[in-house]
């Protein structure tokens, strides 16, 4: 794989994006987007806050908007899962390498209790509607169950280089 075009972290809440994800820009020496981060600096709100003062839709949109302004840049972005729903983020998913952090329900649902910062959508439910979306973008997929965040970047770094 080539150095010169993104690096994508998608996966459901819980699954370890921003940390896989930092740990990845850290060893690439790129710079690293977060859809949380870019969320409370672009609109003074989490994701949580957004979801429940405006809606789950415009959460999405601009959830969708982050992917779709940081694939402009060689960097390492940390995706919100909704954003594979949408059909232009899956076109310009194709540009970049994207890894899929993937766990079962019941362990996302105990990592989503240590944070109030993320919505409250049943992770279930969202695997079920955003896996086949995941299959479809991902060049790695790293089960995150057992997996440390430094083993999953380093499988990642193995797939990219």
């Amino acid at each position: 794989m080539s150095r010169n075009k993104p690096v994508v972290v998608i996966g459901l809440m819980g699954s370890g994006k921003t940390t896989v994800a930092l740990l990845l820009a850290q060893a690439l020496g790129l710079p690293m987007s977060d859809s949380d981060s870019y969320l409370r600096r672009r609109y003074g709100s989490s994701a949580a806050e957004i979801a429940r003062t405006e809606g789950a839709d415009v959460l999405h949109e601009r959830e969708a908007e982050h992917v779709l302004d940081a694939l402009s840049e060689d960097q390492v972005v940390a995706a919100a899962a909704s954003t594979v729903e949408r059909p232009e983020v899956r076109a310009a998913l194709r540009q970049a390498f994207v890894i899929w952090l993937d766990a079962p329900p019941e362990v996302l649902a105990e990592r989503m209790r240590s944070s109030d910062h993320r919505p409250d959508f049943d992770p279930a439910v969202m695997k079920a509607r955003r896996d086949p979306y995941f299959r479809q973008v991902a060049d790695l997929r790293v089960d995150t169950t057992s997996t440390p965040p430094q083993e999953a970047a380093g499988q990642a770094l193995d797939a990219i280089r």
